[in-house]
């Protein structure tokens, strides 16, 4: 289990620091002693192993130890994004059957009473702030019994994330702790963390990004995590100074916005970064002037968190490094036949170990045969894999937009806004950005009376998370369809004089929630 690593650390050095916030450090010790009260506390109102918790939270220690209770009681943790509001909080929770919600008091008051309805009256645990919640657990709280101890076989899920599909609502992934314990241990072996290290963690730990790359090699090695409650372009280099960090996990944007906001600052301790996304000119400039080594991966939610990366005595810069040792990486035609070193074609993934990737979709087995077909993983990416082994990624073949980190379903903004009185039809493609990587565009058909662009915006804050609003806005007599009526992207994908950008001085409509990264530096 994940939590046998955090009881490991906890007994050989108690009071070695473990979680650095704005607030205080909390020690290996007092994060596993109050990870074993809330875990009582779960037991004490229900929760059995098995049982689903989801887990709707910032960044804060208090998130881990939530994290950690949960799993000590046997029941699995179903990690929720934080922006997600009306329709689609409703559905992860109610499709993710959990038993009970933890939340914490900055979610539940953005959300406010109308929205906590979408917990379809599913007992709810209130987080309270880390310095209370931590003094009060450490105290005993009003937990009455102790942890009774649980053991999981490491097949067992830990965790469950929504990713977005590209024909559909969200699907749960479910990973067991077998998948997150081997990724810890790889990307240690990897990259060498030792427990000096002080990883600075700037993305949602609600990802399998911060989860599989900074918390899983804390535990493997037993350094600290430096936690930040976003990511800000304008105090990163501040906060790496002050908390003395010496890496960070990232997505490429992290990295661009770095690299547009600062010119040469080596004046810290950061020694490398570790994500994937980052373009190959960005990459340069962060090692040219930040110092920084750029540890370049490919991996998703599905697949262990990682499948290739570049490392130390490996790294060809362009590429997303070497296969780990325990997954098998190939590169097929639409036949699902193998092509030759060089040849672009799907990543397809087949792990050499037993549960070192999803264990499947929750309640989805169609969708799990669809992507595990011929016995190999489909990734829906493109790339290939050259001569010397190394593994290049070359985009989505699906539809999915890639936004700041985030993975945006076209079909869940088109059902949002088509409840839009006034739309007909509407159809939502991913254009090229510089800074985010994609940006989102709509293609709206008006019924009768002219929209304005401003009013489609508005009418979408609120509905969707803040990372699905669209800066580009067309309107237009029809969306291009195929006979079959499937929509054209492609015929869409581009930005000209009929489209409004949304993101200029005049046009500007603030969405209400933050996202994990915004193109200006404060996410």
């Amino acid at each position: 289990m994940i939590t046998d690593l955090l009881a490991r650390h906890a007994e050989a050095h108690p009071d070695r620091v473990f979680v650095v916030t704005d607030a205080a450090e909390w020690s290996f010790g007092a994060v596993d002693a109050a990870a074993r009260r809330f875990g009582a506390m779960l037991q004490a109102r229900g929760i059995a192993p098995g049982d689903h918790v989801a887990l709707i939270a910032g960044n804060s220690a208090g998130f881990l130890v939530a994290w950690f209770g949960i799993n000590l009681a046997g029941a699995v943790a179903v990690t929720v994004n934080t922006q997600l509001v009306g329709e689609g909080l409703a559905y992860v929770v109610a499709q993710s059957e959990a038993k009970l919600v933890v939340a914490d008091r900055a979610f539940l008051a953005a959300q406010g009473a109308v929205g906590q309805g979408a917990f379809q009256g599913i007992p709810l645990i209130e987080l309270a702030p880390d310095a209370d919640l931590l003094a009060d657990l450490l105290a005993g709280g009003d937990v009455g019994v102790e942890l009774r101890p649980v053991r999981l076989p490491p097949l067992a899920p830990a965790t469950m994330m929504y990713t977005s599909g590209t024909t559909g609502l969200p699907k749960g992934v479910v990973n067991s702790h077998a998948a997150y314990e081997a990724a810890g241990a790889e990307i240690v072996a990897a990259l060498g963390f030792s427990p000096q290290d002080r990883c600075m963690v700037v993305l949602p730990l609600f990802h399998a990004n911060p989860q599989m790359y900074a918390v899983m090699s804390a535990l493997e090695v037993g350094y600290a995590l430096v936690l930040r409650e976003k990511f800000s372009a304008t105090s990163f280099f501040d906060d790496a100074r002050r908390f003395r960090a010496t890496c960070f996990t990232y997505v490429g944007t992290i990295l661009s916005i770095l690299v547009a906001r600062h010119d040469e600052d080596r004046d810290h301790a950061l020694r490398f970064c570790t994500g994937g996304g980052a373009p190959e000119k960005v990459w340069r400039e962060v090692e040219q002037r930040f110092g920084v080594k750029v540890r370049e991966l490919y991996g998703m939610t599905e697949i262990g968190g990682f499948v290739s990366l570049n490392t130390e005595g490996a790294t060809r810069i362009g590429s997303c490094g070497r296969l780990r040792p325990d997954m098998d990486v190939r590169i097929v035609d639409a036949d699902d036949e193998e092509l030759p070193a060089g040849a672009q074609g799907e990543i397809v993934v087949r792990p050499l170990k037993p549960g070192v990737i999803l264990s499947g979709y929750w309640r989805q087995p169609d969708k799990m045969a669809e992507a595990c077909r011929n016995l190999w993983f489909h990734t829906g990416d493109r790339g290939h894999i050259d001569a010397d082994g190394y593994l290049h990624f070359h985009g989505r073949i699906k539809e999915l937009i890639r936004r700041g980190g985030e993975m945006v379903s076209p079909v869940e903004v088109e059902t949002a806004l088509r409840k839009m009185p006034g739309v007909a039809d509407c159809a939502v493609v991913g254009v090229d950005d510089a800074v985010l990587g994609q940006e989102i565009k709509v293609l709206v058909v008006p019924e009768e009376a002219p929209l304005a662009p401003a009013d489609v915006v508005a009418f979408l804050d609120g509905r969707v998370p803040s990372f699905m609003i669209p800066r580009y806005v067309e309107f237009a007599a029809s969306v291009p369809k195929t006979e079959t009526e499937k929509v054209q992207r492609h015929k869409i994908a581009y930005v000209d004089a009929r489209v409004h950008d949304m993101a200029s001085a005049e046009r500007r409509i603030e969405p209400r929630h933050g996202g994990v990264v915004s193109g200006s530096g404060e996410g």
